[in-house]
């Protein structure tokens, strides 16, 4: 069981510096045993001229994240997902359906399922396998690489904008942007409210300007179905596709990206997990790539609203309280997880909470991103038997995405 030096008035997970602490675990553990539901202050964010809100209770059991996941009609996305107050017409404008209840939700919901069925993404198998070549051709004969930023982030990135018809002129920019609205604190992404709006901005320009060339100039690509699907004689405006479109490149992205990041550092840190699944890859990897989201939690947290008082393990919960649910913590709990602080790819059972806890907000894109994860892991033991990760990670200093900036590896260079 990791230990933590913090008494439980003491952990503040509001305070980026408490995202620097080794002893990170130990504090959740602690949360978990002594205050499964604790109140914290909120934060100011940094370049808004605002006072901060008034605090929230942070949940941190497998059992309550779960409750609140599953019962959208006590705990509301529709005053937000992020734990500050800020307009209606923001939240949606960043975070599209995640923002939304029923019935709204619902519509979108419907309008854009269809891309990301199973059936549906194995029809891109072909692509996906593709990029992967491409991205492992790109560094084969270098020896050792960033393994983040020319090989997990490109993968993901590629994919969504090549499945939305984004030309590849612009996959930087997209890639960029993303980077600073999921970069939170984090100042090497600039870490305020005017670049975070900025690069919203930008992104959902973009794809609303393809959305209308599309209308009158449809092809196969994504953007072109979205803009011509119907749910009850209704479709997507300009407005909802480009605020879709900054969810699911932050979405689908940066936290695709950090799974195979966290996944490649777990299996380098455990080399008789690694040897287990590449002695049997097709039967291991299904199992490996649930315990390597698991593991990494590439979302820390997502905000709900009360609609109504109610209770969470004892603690009363008063209509219009923000209540935050921690899927890190979520996933490491002792009573859910036999020996959580342990990395098992053959681990079973694995209900993790790494997509949601489920409900009407799981995530749309997890049949894709766990097709990414396999194919990019198959491609690399293939081709670099012995890649593995040669340095410490460079970590994103955020409260809310799991995130490595930079990454070394090496791996016998190959013709």
């Amino acid at each position: 069981m990791p230990q933590t030096t913090l008494a439980v008035d003491d952990i503040d997970l509001s305070d980026l510096e408490f995202w620097k602490r080794p002893d990170r675990e130990g504090a959740f553990a602690k949360l978990r045993a002594e205050r499964p539901v604790a109140f914290m202050k909120e934060f100011v964010i940094p370049g808004l001229e605002m006072p901060p809100g008034p605090g929230y209770w942070a949940v941190t059991r497998y059992s309550d994240v779960w409750h609140v996941s599953r019962h959208p009609e006590d705990f509301t996305s529709g005053q937000g997902i992020q734990i500050p107050d800020i307009p209606v017409e923001f939240n949606e404008y960043f975070s599209s359906m995640i923002a939304m209840d029923a019935p709204r939700h619902t519509k979108l919901r419907l309008l854009v399922n269809k891309s990301f069925l199973p059936s549906m993404v194995r029809k891109i198998e072909a692509d996906v396998r593709q990029k992967a070549k491409e991205i492992v051709d790109a560094v084969a004969r270098k020896g050792e690489c960033d393994f983040v930023a020319e090989i997990a982030a490109p993968f993901p990135l590629r994919i969504i904008c090549e499945m939305m018809g984004i030309p590849d002129s612009q996959w930087n920019m997209v890639f960029d942007q993303t980077n600073i609205i999921l970069g939170g604190g984090d100042p090497e992404f600039g870490g305020t409210a005017q670049h975070v709006l900025a690069a919203g901005f930008a992104l959902s320009e973009l794809a609303q300007d393809l959305g209308r060339h599309r209308l009158e100039h449809p092809t196969d690509d994504l953007t072109s179905a979205l803009m011509h699907a119907e749910v009850d004689g209704q479709r997507l405006t300009t407005q909802e596709l480009g605020s879709f479109f900054v969810l699911l490149v932050a979405a689908g992205n940066e936290t695709t990206r950090n799974a195979i990041s966290h996944g490649m550092k777990a299996l380098t840190d455990h080399p008789g997990e690694r040897a287990r699944l590449t002695s049997d890859f097709p039967r291991v990897m299904p199992s490996a790539v649930e315990e390597i989201v698991r593991w990494a939690t590439p979302v820390i947290h997502f905000r709900r609203t009360a609609a109504r008082d109610t209770e969470l393990s004892g603690q009363k919960i008063e209509a219009g309280d923000k209540v935050v649910i921690f899927y890190n913590s979520a996933n490491r709990d002792e009573s859910v997880f036999n020996d959580p602080y342990s990395f098992d790819v053959t681990r079973n059972p694995n209900e993790h909470v790494g997509f949601g806890g489920g409900g009407p907000h799981f995530c749309l894109g997890a049949n894709l991103a766990r097709r990414e994860i396999s194919v990019m892991f198959d491609e690399l033991f293939r081709r670099l038997p012995d890649i593995a990760i040669s340095g410490q990670p460079d970590m994103l200093l955020s409260g809310f995405i799991h995130g490595i900036k930079r990454m070394p590896c090496r791996f016998t260079p190959q013709g």
